[in-house]
């Protein structure tokens, strides 16, 4: 598959204006259902702020066929007047970025934890206990010093 074949994840953040949420959220999945007709959007998710934290970010995750179809969709009147439509209700432009893999569920949060190192910490942890799941069965002896920290009482 080359790489303007493969399928396309857009994430997209947007900050709503107080009081504006439920007329965005609204406007939103009406959008989504006109959106979803269109050739080579493969899909849509809307992520909102959890309940209580005061977050006015909003995400969108989209998928495309592919790179031509995404910038098809960008440039169509449907989009171009969906931003119109929110422009009022937003504050400021949204930030859109291309995900590639697993990087979706790990934001980078501060310059000193950024999202590569902790994809590399979790694939290796990942990697050392399915190692070791793989040595030492569920019913099986395990090594001394390995059951006194499993089996430590408190």
């Amino acid at each position: 598959m080359t790489a303007s074949a493969q399928p396309i994840h857009v994430a997209i953040t947007r900050r709503i204006n107080p009081g504006r949420e439920q007329e965005f959220q609204s406007a939103l999945k009406e959008f989504f259902a006109r959106s979803l007709a269109e050739s080579g959007v493969h899909g849509a998710a809307m992520l909102v702020p959890p309940p209580g934290s005061g977050s006015a970010e909003y995400g969108i995750i989209r998928s495309f066929a592919n790179v031509a179809e995404r910038d098809a969709f960008y440039a169509s009147p449907l989009y171009l007047d969906w931003k119109k439509r929110v422009a009022p209700l937003s504050n400021g432009e949204p930030d859109a970025r291309e995900l590639h893999g697993l990087e979706a569920f790990f934001r980078q949060d501060s310059p000193s934890r950024t999202a590569s190192l902790r994809l590399a910490n979790s694939t290796a942890s990942k990697r050392f206990f399915a190692r070791t799941a793989r040595h030492f069965p569920l019913h099986g002896k395990w090594p001394s010093p390995l059951t006194s920290v499993l089996y430590r009482s408190s």
